[in-house]
C-alpha cells in the first residue's frame, strides 16, 4: 500500500479529526497548552527620585509610579509579598547632577547604590538588576561620551566598567548593560572578576532597538528633554534587521553575557523566536513603556478587556521562547496568578 505524505493526510483527515475536540472543555484545553505563563516569569521595573515621602505618578504610564527612597522599601516588601523574583532599578537623576561624562553613574553614594541596599536590606532574596548605561546621567541624554560631535565608544567602556562595578559593590544581582556599545560585556565580565564579583551576573540588553516605544521610559528617567530630537541609531540597530540581532546576540554570549535581553517585545517576536531557535541561550524580554501605555490607554478607555489582553500578551513571549519577562504589568498579573492557584 502507498503511503500518503503528511500533506495528504492533513487534507483527507476531516471529519475523523477534529481539531475542536480537544478545546471543548476547560480540563482538556489545560492538558494540551503548550506554554504556560507563571510568577517565576515576572521582572519588575521601578523607578526611583530624590526627596522625602515622594510617590508621583509618571504621566505617560499611568499606574506607574517614581519613589523616593524613604518610600522603596514598601515597595520591595509589596513585590515581594507576590513573590515575584526580581525586580529592576532606574533612576531619575536630578539636572543639576548630569554632566558630558555622566559622572554621577559612578558616584558609590549614588541613587541606584542606595537603592541597591535598601532593597536587599528588605529582601536579600529579590533579585536587584541595574542598568549600565549612561543616558539617566549625562546632559545629552546618550548612553555615551560625545568626542567630535560623535559617541566614542572605546571612552565610554572605561565609564560603564566604573558604573558597574559601583552598583555591583552595592550588592546588586545582576548588571545589564543597556548602552549597546561595542565590547561593554566583555569589559564589564573582565571588571567584575577582577574585583571579586565572579558570581555576579550579567543580562545584556544584546538586540536593542531605536524604537520609538521608548518615549515614556524617558518621560520617566527625565532623559527626554535632553535627548530632545537627537538620534540613538549611530549604536542602537535599525527595526529592518534581523541577522544583525543574531550577530550582536552571539558576540555578548561569547563575551561573557548570561543572559540576553530583546528591547521592545512584541514587535520583535521574530528576533526572540530566531534567537531562541538557534542559539537556545536564556531570553529575557523586555515589554517596553510604550507598548505598557499603548495597552494601558486602550484599557482606560474600555477597548479591552484587562486581564485578558495583558495576559495574551505575556503569553506571546513565552511562546517564542522567552524565559522571562520584563514589565510593568509583573504586579497585576502576580495577583492573579496567585488567585488562580488557591
Amino acid at each position: 500500500m502507498k503511503q500518503r505524505s503528511n500533506e495528504q493526510f492533513y487534507l483527507n483527515s476531516f471529519p475523523r479529526v477534529r481539531m475542536r475536540r480537544n478545546r471543548m472543555s476547560e480540563f482538556s484545553r489545560r492538558i494540551i497548552s503548550e506554554n504556560n505563563l507563571s510568577v517565576n516569569d515576572l521582572i519588575y521595573p521601578i523607578f526611583i527620585t530624590y526627596g522625602s515621602k515622594v510617590k508621583e505618578e509618571i504621566s505617560s504610564m499611568p499606574g506607574i509610579y517614581r519613589y523616593s527612597l524613604d518610600l522603596l522599601h514598601k515597595e520591595i516588601e509589596y513585590i515581594s509579598s507576590l513573590n515575584i523574583p526580581a525586580i529592576a532599578l532606574f533612576p531619575k537623576i536630578e539636572n543639576e547632577l548630569k554632566t558630558p561624562d555622566g559622572k554621577e553613574a559612578f558616584n558609590k553614594n549614588n541613587l541606584v547604590c542606595k537603592a541597591i541596599q535598601i532593597s536587599k536590606k528588605v529582601n536579600p532574596d529579590l533579585g536587584v538588576i541595574t542598568d549600565v548605561a549612561l543616558d539617566p546621567y549625562t546632559d545629552h541624554g546618550h548612553d555615551g561620551i560625545i568626542e567630535k560631535n560623535q559617541i566614542d565608544n572605546d571612552l565610554t567602556l572605561d565609564i560603564l566598567c566604573k558604573q558597574a562595578l559601583v552598583q555591583a559593590e552595592a550588592g546588586c544581582d545582576i548588571i545589564a548593560p543597556s548602552d549597546m556599545m561595542d565590547g561593554r560585556v566583555g569589559a564589564i565580565r573582565d571588571t567584575l572578576d577582577q574585583h571579586g564579583f565572579n558570581n555576579v551576573q550579567i543580562m545584556s540588553y544584546a538586540a536593542k532597538y531605536a524604537s520609538s516605544f521608548y518615549g515614556p521610559f524617558r518621560d520617566a528617567v527625565g532623559s527626554a528633554g535632553n535627548l530632545s530630537k537627537k538620534s540613538k541609531k549611530s549604536y542602537q540597530m535599525d527595526p529592518a534587521n534581523s541577522a544583525e540581532a543574531l550577530r550582536e546576540i552571539r558576540l555578548d554570549i561569547n563575551e561573557g553575557a548570561d543572559m540576553i535581553i530583546i528591547k521592545p517585545g512584541m514587535p520583535y517576536l521574530d528576533i526572540i523566536s530566531k534567537a531562541k531557535n538557534e542559539l537556545n541561550f536564556p531570553i529575557i524580554a523586555y515589554q517596553v513603556s510604550g507598548e505598557y501605555s499603548m495597552i494601558k490607554g486602550a484599557i482606560q478607555n474600555g477597548w479591552f478587556d484587562e486581564e485578558n489582553i495583558i495576559f495574551e500578551t505575556l503569553m506571546c513571549f513565552k511562546r517564542a521562547g522567552c524565559n522571562g519577562i520584563i514589565t510593568y504589568f509583573a504586579p497585576f498579573v502576580a495577583k492573579k496568578l496567585i488567585k488562580k492557584t488557591v
